[in-house]
């Protein structure tokens, strides 16, 4: 098994850092989309459909990032005037994901809201996989390493939160989702963002980078969005009656399983970049 996951885990990591640096514009399009893609087929899974409900979300899901694609090539990074049509665009998709996430997923997990079968499960499903696709598009396009510091950024909550968790955990987070999760990991993992936050300040947005107090403020807000972020894909895959969300990586699980916080974090990066006027970064 450890074998499995050492040579995915560098598989993995070198089909995506060739596709972060080499793939032109359109090509990291389409990776994103089939990234996208096989996150939706995993999805319908969580709401418990067949193959058949799982394969129309996963090639819904496509046909709405192929229609965004040609309808918008310019807020993607495929055309002329992507730094004015970026946040233009983006917004419509980034201010609905955070405020799910903000306002609907601590209450839906307070609640233990069952991921229902329907209409309603597709919707929520496309709410939280499309402003992700656009985020990784956007900020890829912005920059790769700009994208790839952001991810950096989650990368270090996860693993911190784990080594804090295991060496020092006492108190569960949320034992009924997730018994693994420790209070003290979380906080470990947001001492472990902020420092990272302070060593690249300079690459923030201004008003975090000049301000001692708005850079600690985002770098917390950032763990724990995060942190819930993989709460809640914990949650669903335990009502599910999951321990993946699929074995489509083996070792690893899904791609879901590997995307779970940056579902929650990429929309919010986004918008605090984009909306602050910032566009290509190199």
């Amino acid at each position: 098994m450890l074998r499995t996951r050492i040579i995915t885990a560098v598989i993995l990591f070198f089909v995506f850092f060739s596709a972060l640096f080499y793939l032109p514009p359109a090509g990291w399009v389409a990776f994103a989309t089939l990234i996208a893609s096989l996150a939706a087929w995993e999805w319908g899974g969580l709401m418990g459909g067949g193959q058949a409900q799982r394969v129309v979300m996963g090639l819904g899901s496509a046909a709405l990032c192929v229609l965004i694609t040609i309808l918008q090539p310019a807020a993607l990074g495929i055309g002329v005037g992507f730094t004015e049509s970026a946040w233009t665009f983006g917004r419509w998709f980034y201010v609905p994901a955070v405020a799910f996430w903000l306002l609907v997923v601590p209450v839906w997990m307070l609640k233990r809201w069952r991921l229902s079968r329907s209409v309603t499960g597709f919707a929520v499903g496309l709410l939280l996989l499309l402003p992700t696709w656009l985020a990784l598009v956007q900020l890829r396009q912005a920059g790769a390493y700009l994208l790839l510091g952001v991810m950096a950024a989650v990368w270090l909550a996860d693993i911190s939160a784990y080594f804090f968790g295991c060496n020092f955990g006492r108190h569960k987070l949320a034992p009924t989702i997730s018994p693994g999760k420790s209070w003290e990991g979380a906080i470990g993992a947001g001492f472990t963002v902020i420092a990272y936050g302070f060593v690249f300040s300079s690459r923030l947005p201004n008003f975090m980078a000049h301000s001692f107090i708005w850079l600690l403020m985002a770098m917390v807000f950032f763990t724990v969005i995060s942190i819930i972020g993989d709460l809640f894909e914990s949650l669903l895959k335990r009502q599910a009656g999951l321990k993946d969300s699929s074995a489509i990586l083996p070792g690893h699980g899904g791609v879901l399983d590997r995307i779970d916080s940056l579902t929650s974090t990429l929309p919010l990066a986004a918008l605090l970049w984009f909306s602050n006027g910032f566009g290509i970064s190199g």
